[in-house]
C-alpha cells in the first residue's frame, strides 16, 4: 500500500475514533445534552465502540489509529520503519479533525455550559492525582497490555502488501474494543486511559484553537505523560513480543 493510502486510511479512522471518542464525553460532560451525567461506564462503552468504528473505517491500512500500536508493530518488523511517520502524521491529522468535529457538533451546548473552564477534559486526559512519575506508570501499564494483546493475539498475520491484520478472528476489531473497554473500566481511572499519544495530543491542540468560550489552558505542562507513557508501553510489549518463543 502506497504512502498516500495509508495517510487517507489512518487518518480518516483516527477522526472518526477522536469524534466519537470525544462525542462520548462531551454528551456526559456537558449540561444541555441527552446524555448529561452519566458516567464513567458510559464514557467506556462509547469509546470502545469508537475504537471499533474507526478501526473498521481504517481497516485497508491496518487501522493502527494509534502512534503506540505502530511504534509496537514496527519494532516487531509487522511495518517498515520508513512507513511510520506517515501513520503517525496521519493520526496526528485525524485527531485534530477529529476533536474539531466533536466540538462543531456540541457547539451550541459548549456556549450554554456554566462551567466553561472545566470542558478541557472533554478532549484530552488529566490524573486524578497529580504525579507525573506515576501518572506516567499508569500510562505504561495500560498500553502495555493494549499493544501487548494486539502484538500476542493468535491471529496476528501480515498480508503480502505489508498492511498488518491483527485482533481475535472470530471478533475482528470488536476483539481491540473489549481489551480497550476493560483497560478503562479496569486502569483507567488514575489517568483517563490515554494509551495512545495521539488521542491526547491532537485533541489537546484542537482544545487550544478552538473559539470555546471561558476555556481553560490546555495543560501543556502535562502533555508530555500520555505521550512518552504510551511509547514506553508499546517498546516494552514490543520487545516482550521479540524475547517470546511466538
Amino acid at each position: 500500500m502506497g504512502a498516500g493510502e495509508i495517510f487517507v486510511w489512518e487518518m480518516l479512522g483516527t477522526a472518526v475514533l477522536i469524534l466519537l471518542g470525544n462525542g462520548v464525553v462531551a454528551n456526559t460532560v456537558l449540561r444541555d445534552t441527552l446524555g448529561s451525567g452519566t458516567g464513567f461506564l458510559f464514557v467506556n462503552i462509547g469509546w470502545a465502540f469508537a475504537v471499533f468504528t474507526g478501526a473498521s473505517i481504517a481497516a485497508p491500512s491496518g487501522a493502527h489509529l494509534n502512534p503506540a500500536v505502530t511504534l509496537g508493530l514496527a519494532i516487531t518488523d509487522k511495518v517498515s520503519w520508513a512507513d511510520v511517520p506517515i501513520y503517525v502524521l496521519a493520526q496526528m491529522v485525524g485527531a485534530i479533525i477529529g476533536a474539531a468535529l466533536c466540538w462543531a457538533t456540541y457547539k451550541l451546548q459548549f456556549d450554554s455550559h456554566p462551567e466553561p473552564e472545566n470542558t478541557r477534559g472533554i478532549f484530552c486526559t488529566a490524573p486524578t492525582v497529580r504525579n507525573p512519575l506515576w501518572n506516567t506508570i499508569t500510562e505504561v501499564i495500560g498500553t502495555f497490555v493494549l499493544v501487548g494483546w494486539i502484538l500476542l493475539s493468535p491471529a496476528i498475520k501480515v498480508g503480502a502488501d505489508g498492511v498488518p491484520q491483527f485482533g481475535n478472528s472470530a471478533l475482528g476489531y470488536a476483539g481491540v474494543a473489549f481489551v480497550v473497554l476493560v483497560i478503562g473500566t479496569s486502569l483507567g481511572g488514575p489517568t483517563g486511559y490515554a494509551i495512545n499519544p495521539a488521542r491526547d495530543l491532537g485533541p489537546r491542540i484542537a482544545y487550544a484553537l478552538l473559539p470555546i468560550r471561558g476555556k481553560a489552558s490546555a495543560d501543556w505542562g502535562y502533555s508530555w505523560v500520555p505521550v512518552v507513557g504510551p511509547l514506553i508501553g508499546a517498546l516494552l510489549a514490543g520487545l516482550l513480543y521479540l524475547v517470546l518463543p511466538v
